[in-house]
């Protein structure tokens, strides 16, 4: 199988990373199915693409678990299959753990997990009939150690390292190949669309994102991990210090990430 008949179905594809990881993925050549709740916009950048042929939408909200099989089934109508799913939606989040309601708590959980699990479980049976199926999950540093105001967020992003490098054992003999990346920061609008502690959107910009590396060049990483088939991806020079600093000398590292602000 060559990349240019590729069937990739990539979610959160509206903005930031997702729709990044789409560009890398079209300029392949490679037939892609777009996941979003923000349809009119995924459509208008289809367009813009002039792509209408080898793209479609498909409308995906991942807090209605109800709806994931049959948006599932429609999604694998359009170029009848899937070799590659990105899973990429997901919701960050802005608040101290002892001001958080279990509402939002559940509802980052619900999103950034179970939502992310059940498209993947409900894929699985179209997945396995590729001759090269690939998962790849966009995780985060907060899936390798937790943040300041990221309570929820990091719990989830450990859950589903958990249940990937699980699943990748269980699907090892069947040819399945998953990728976990972890970006570090990454100028996006995740900062802004981020839950505080009510719920409500945080409305702020993080200057650490903003000032990171760009959708873009974030996407090609996974891209080209995910081609040479790697199990997990640390993706930016900071995030690979803190990963390393994290493990050989976990004391210092406390006292670093106790230096740096909630914001």
């Amino acid at each position: 199988m060559t990349q240019s008949n590729r069937i990739v179905w990539i979610t959160g594809a509206s903005s930031g990373i997702g729709r990044a990881l789409a560009k890398v993925y079209l300029e392949r050549g490679c037939r892609l199915v777009l996941f979003a709740r923000n349809t009119e916009r995924l459509k208008v950048w289809v367009e813009e693409q002039q792509a209408s042929k080898s793209v479609a939408v498909e409308y995906l909200d991942l807090e209605d678990s109800g709806q994931l099989e049959a948006t599932v089934i429609r999604a694998q109508e359009h170029f009848g299959g899937v070799d590659l799913l990105i899973n990429n939606a997901g919701i960050s989040q802005r608040s101290e753990a002892i001001q958080t309601t279990m509402e939002v708590d559940r509802r980052i959980m619900q999103i950034n997990y179970f939502g992310n699990v059940g498209l993947t479980k409900a894929a699985l049976p179209y997945l396995l009939q590729s001759r090269k199926p690939s998962i790849v999950v966009v995780s985060s540093l907060s899936g390798k150690f937790g943040f300041f105001q990221r309570s929820a967020y990091a719990a989830a992003k450990h859950a589903l390292h958990g249940f990937y490098e699980s699943l990748r054992l269980e699907l090892d003999e069947q040819g399945v190949k998953v990728l976990l990346a972890c970006p570090s920061f990454v100028a996006t609008s995740i900062d802004e669309n981020a839950l505080d502690n009510t719920g409500k959107a945080n409305g702020q910009k993080d200057a650490r994102l903003q000032e990171g590396m760009s959708p873009e060049a974030c996407a090609k990483s996974i891209a080209k991990a995910e081609a040479r088939g790697k199990k997990e991806i640390v993706i930016g020079t900071k995030g690979r210090f803190a990963v390393w600093l994290s493990k050989c000398f976990p004391n210092i590292f406390f006292r670093v990430l106790k230096k740096q602000s909630a914001a």
